[in-house]
């Protein structure tokens, strides 16, 4: 469980339940039939119609990824990577046909048995930035959907409110209809911006941070395995790979270079 997502949902909601009731008035007031389906319902469908069906069926993934913490253990795919570099130089590259079949990332592994199997380093590198290229794409994807509906949600909230504003000009001799009319185009506002902003805006955000950690995986991952087929000296392969990382997330020994 990724306990920023859990926290940070868990923090939004308390305080906008906090500001209702503080405000003093009841949560009756906020809750609307027809306005929720109006903003929820209406700016799925346009989303389903901006949508294909592969991109549909993920969505449960999607919202999942959210929710699950998925270590991105930098250091030790880079200390990973110098030990092949070491058994490279000392025993030569095909030391480490039986050392792949260890390698969980299925990235790495492939790269390095092109490596054993002595491709030519360009279209070893083709070939793993094509994957990178299609895994950004599907990862685009996912985020991209999430933000169509954070724009098309609040478009529906508009449109809930134009609605309201025509029925309170089709009633202003009767003033209690206009407040009706009135409190119906508010509150589609108010479930067009909380859809945006509290559940769409923040998935795509945590999609795409999820997708940076990844990438940046897979950017240590080539560069290594490009040095290793080149035979880089082992330790000037390590100070290449943790300028990848930020200063403070490399060993003490790295951060002083």
């Amino acid at each position: 469980m990724d306990l920023a997502s859990l926290f940070g949902i868990l923090i939004a909601y308390s305080m906008l339940l906090g500001s209702i009731i503080l405000s003093g008035n009841p949560m009756a007031l906020y809750w609307d039939t027809g306005s929720m389906i109006l903003v929820v319902i209406g700016s799925l469908g346009s989303l389903m119609m901006a949508s294909d069906m592969s991109t549909l069926k993920n969505i449960p993934k999607y919202i999942g990824l959210v929710f699950k913490a998925k270590e991105y253990n930098s250091t030790e795919i880079i200390t990973q990577l110098v030990g092949f570099a070491e058994s490279a130089r000392k025993d030569g590259l095909l030391s480490l046909d039986d050392a792949i079949k260890d390698v969980e990332d299925k990235f790495l592994s492939d790269g390095l048995r092109l490596v054993v199997d002595g491709t030519d380093p360009l279209i070893i590198t083709k070939i793993l930035e094509l994957e990178m290229e299609k895994m950004d794409d599907r990862h685009s994807k996912g985020a991209g959907f999430f933000d169509t509906w954070a724009a098309l949600a609040p478009a529906y909230g508009m449109l809930g409110t134009v609605i309201g504003l025509i029925g309170m000009m089709a009633n202003l001799g009767d003033s209690a209809g206009i407040g009706s009319a009135m409190a119906l185009a508010l509150i589609t506002t108010f479930y067009g911006s909380l859809v945006a902003n509290s559940i769409a805006l923040p998935i795509a955000m945590k999609l795409r941070l999820n997708h940076d950690k990844e990438m940046l995986q897979k950017e240590i991952m080539l560069e290594g395995i490009l040095s290793i087929q080149s035979g880089d000296n082992p330790r000037i392969l390590e100070q290449k790979l943790y300028s990848f990382l930020p200063v403070p997330n490399r060993p003490v020994s790295q951060e002083v270079q």
